[in-house]
């Protein structure tokens, strides 16, 4: 089993004691694929954080009776900023940042409370973006993209050029950006050996190779510094 970041380990591990009346440190071992050794470790760092953990010799954990994490609390600016980004990504042609974005705020408003609720729908229908009337959406792959970009995936892509023509491109996602409601992505083309720009709109089909690339030792902006000295 791959063992989970830390953070993420010590949440799952509150979220596991406040599910059960006890759990041992065997069976926290085992479910997040660690040693007891580190789960003694990661309960002492529950305990001087606050978290009140019983510890009951020969049984296992408990959090004390009565006890629960506080709700996510978000101040009326807070909430009012969440609506206006759903707002603004309505209007964005990638039907998959729409549909991921709507998503997370619609679970982010469950939690607001009863008075916020009213003030965000209310808001929503206030708030107006241009451009983009037809609500039209001309791809679908920025989510895909992204995750491409972190875990450094070598794709194979269709892609369709301003000339109309199709042709298949090796290419290792570096970075996207958007300019004029259109998203663009940075990538190495393995076809040309060189870094080039893909309109995302562009892209036919992708697939997801096997194959992990090495990632590339320059940031964004370094990348556009040396673009503008190359066209000029």
């Amino acid at each position: 089993m791959e063992e989970k970041p830390r953070l993420a380990r010590l949440t799952a591990i509150i979220t596991q004691l406040q599910s059960k009346k006890i759990v041992t440190a065997n069976y926290l071992a085992e479910k997040h694929g660690v040693s007891i050794r580190t789960i003694y470790r990661d309960i002492r760092t529950l305990e001087q954080s606050g978290i009140p953990i019983n510890t009951e010799e020969g049984k296992g954990y408990s959090i004390m009776e009565g006890y629960h994490l506080p709700p996510v609390l978000f101040s009326e600016e807070e909430a009012n900023a969440l609506i206006t980004i759903e707002q603004l990504v309505l209007k964005n042609k990638d039907e998959s940042l729409v549909k991921n974005v709507s998503s997370a705020i619609d679970k982010i408003k469950s939690i607001l409370k009863y008075s916020q609720k009213g003030n965000a729908d209310l808001l929503s229908e206030r708030v107006y973006f241009g451009g983009n009337n037809k609500e039209e959406k001309t791809s679908d792959n920025l989510m895909e993209l992204q995750s491409a970009i972190i875990h450094f995936q070598l794709l194979e892509i269709s892609y369709l050029s301003s000339q109309n023509q199709v042709t298949k491109r090796t290419i290792e996602p570096f970075a996207i950006y958007s300019t004029n409601g259109n998203f663009l992505l940075v990538a190495y083309c393995r076809l040309r050996n060189d870094f080039r720009i893909f309109r995302i709109d562009y892209i036919q089909s992708i697939i997801a190779l096997q194959e992990k690339f090495t990632p590339h030792n320059l940031t964004i902006k370094e990348f556009f510094e040396q673009y503008i000295k190359d066209k000029n």
